[in-house]
């Protein structure tokens, strides 16, 4: 049986080849199918050299052969990372993808495919190192006609280059926190918001940050996100908390007193929300960030012995 499929792989993959865009698409058509249907088959597709052909049809300006090709390449990297990242050309081919798409969930599955190969800690740095590719997600997010999926993709794309700290400063160069911060302030869609500030939490991590947040009213929309009358759900007011004590831990002082000066009782109300009925990582990083601002509060009496994280 498995030598069949073998033979009946090789086959479609050949056909790739071919002058024909009829011939290569009905090929790409069934190997997507394939590698949707048939788990086992994925391996098998990505040993047959499938790849780099797959990943070049992403250049075609034909929607049928970009949508195909890309779903085809989403459903192989769930198995088959290292064949895409060492196969000539793929991260470029899905850079050209998100930035280029033939029709909306190209862009949709590019992104899933670059959160997919963020999954694996030794990729984060080399993707994080293709402009491209982070220019092309921050333009999904800043894009007016971006569907929600696309988004929600991007977001958690950028969310896996954020993870390596040495891409972060390089997301600030390419507007990723406007982009972000914009998208949080017009969208109201729950989902987008928390996962847009889970973004920015990260982001927000590195030196480069403040001076783009302080321009960007970001430390004020924060705020304004931990202050309960705006109805923020906890996981966004966790990552509320989160970035505004990874500008204070990154900037230092200076940016702490900053911080202090803007703070008001209304955001201090909901710093502690976070201390009392937050998740215990969430807890842990509101304790944290109190304590660093130095907002006194009768109410914080029960925590000043430190907090378990």
């Amino acid at each position: 049986m498995d030598a069949v499929k073998r033979r009946t792989i090789k086959t479609l993959v050949s056909k790739l080849t071919s002058v024909s865009e009829q011939t290569r698409t009905e090929s790409i058509c069934e190997l997507r199918l394939l590698s949707k249907n048939d788990a086992d088959s994925r391996p098998l597709i990505a040993e047959a050299n499938a790849v780099p052909l797959i990943a070049e049809s992403l250049y075609s300006p034909a929607a049928i052969l970009q949508e195909n090709a890309a779903a085809a390449l989403l459903n192989l990297s769930i198995s088959s990372k290292d064949h895409l990242m060492s196969s000539h050309g793929v991260l470029d081919a899905l850079s050209h993808a998100l930035r280029h798409p033939a029709a909306p969930s190209v862009a949709q599955c590019a992104a899933a495919t670059i959160f997919s190969l963020l999954s694996v800690e030794s990729f984060r740095p080399i993707i994080g190192h293709k402009r491209d590719i982070i220019f092309g997600l921050v333009e999904i997010v800043r894009g007016p006609g971006s569907a929600a999926r696309s988004i929600k993709d991007a977001l958690r794309a950028l969310f896996g280059v954020a993870l390596y700290p040495l891409n972060r400063a390089q997301m600030v160069e390419l507007g990723a926190v406007q982009a972000l911060l914009s998208l949080v302030v017009k969208d109201g869609r729950v989902g987008l918001v928390e996962d847009a500030t889970a973004v920015i939490a990260q982001v927000a991590g590195c030196e480069e940050s403040w001076e783009v947040f302080s321009k960007a009213l970001g430390v004020e929309m924060l705020m304004d996100l931990l202050d309960n009358a705006t109805g923020s759900s906890y996981r966004t007011k966790e990552n509320a908390v989160a970035a505004l004590l990874n500008l204070v831990q990154c900037g230092g002082e200076a940016v702490a007193g900053d911080v202090r000066e803007r703070l008001e009782a209304r955001v201090v109300d909901g710093i502690v929300d976070i201390v009392q009925n937050g998740s215990e990582k969430g807890k842990s990083k509101a304790v944290a960030l109190l304590k660093v601002l130095d907002a006194r509060d009768s109410r914080l009496e029960a925590f000043s012995g430190g907090h378990s994280s």
